[in-house]
């Protein structure tokens, strides 16, 4: 298959929109906005076929911070490639945003990398029910983490449960940027995967978030396209009680 790679830096980026920075078979790295990144990576599930699955790269001052890994080590791989060797950045950690394959599957190459792991307690908790060997890797906080990349904080919250008991989102307040992860839903997207969620609770643990984050202007979901706040309002009424 195809590995050609396709580089370009910050500077050539459209004000106003995305633009595709790399992409390979295995991952894909999109400029969002000035320091915001996402990446796309793949996933072969039973219900849902081959489904794309989102995180983020937060950078201010050649520092930064990324929320869930690729779905392999492959793709970690190239990530952390890109941002170190194209980017010219320092990677001060990885912050999974929940227990699931989409969040943590390409975490054994941020081990070997010695690069910082920081999960929720809940996180931690789950994967370790689950018998993962990765949790001594990962340093733990309860319902909050603050990380400062050059001048700026990058923070990791728990507003409550929804897709997951432990679903975590990535917030850079001074880009107005939310990585809702799993939690929040693309425009049009269906309801997912509900194995470990809490339905009930799905839309107030959003509404906490969009309450809190008025000034949004970009909200990247777990899959499919990135918004702006109306994606809260879009999985708010996904998940509104009848």
């Amino acid at each position: 298959m195809s590995k050609q790679k396709v580089h370009r830096t910050h500077t050539e980026r459209q004000k106003t929109d995305s633009i595709t920075v790399y992409q390979t078979d295995n991952l894909i790295i999109k400029q969002l906005s000035d320091g915001i990144y996402q990446h796309i990576s793949f996933l072969d599930t039973e219900d849902y076929g081959k489904v794309t699955c989102n995180g983020m790269l937060v950078i201010n001052k050649n520092e930064g911070v990324i929320f869930d890994t690729p779905t392999d080590n492959q793709g970690s791989l190239e990530l952390i490639h890109f941002t170190r060797e194209v980017l010219r950045t320092s990677i001060i950690g990885i912050v999974p945003t929940h227990f699931h394959e989409d969040c943590i599957g390409g975490i054994q190459e941020f081990i070997s990398k010695s690069i910082p792991i920081y999960g929720s307690k809940r996180t931690i908790d789950l994967l370790t029910n689950d018998n993962n060997k990765l949790t001594g890797y990962i340093t733990g906080f309860e319902d909050s983490l603050t990380l400062e990349i050059g001048t700026k904080k990058v923070y990791a919250e728990y507003f409550g449960e929804g897709h997951t008991k432990d679903n975590i989102i990535g917030v850079f307040p001074g880009n107005n940027v939310v990585f809702g992860g799993c939690l929040l839903k693309a425009l049009g997207a269906s309801k997912g995967f509900l194995g470990d969620a809490n339905t009930e609770k799905w839309s107030e643990t959003v509404r906490k978030i969009k309450l809190k984050y008025p000034n949004t202007s970009i909200v990247i979901p777990g899959h499919g396209n990135p918004g702006g706040p109306e994606l809260f309002d879009y999985t708010i009424q996904l998940f509104k009680l009848k």
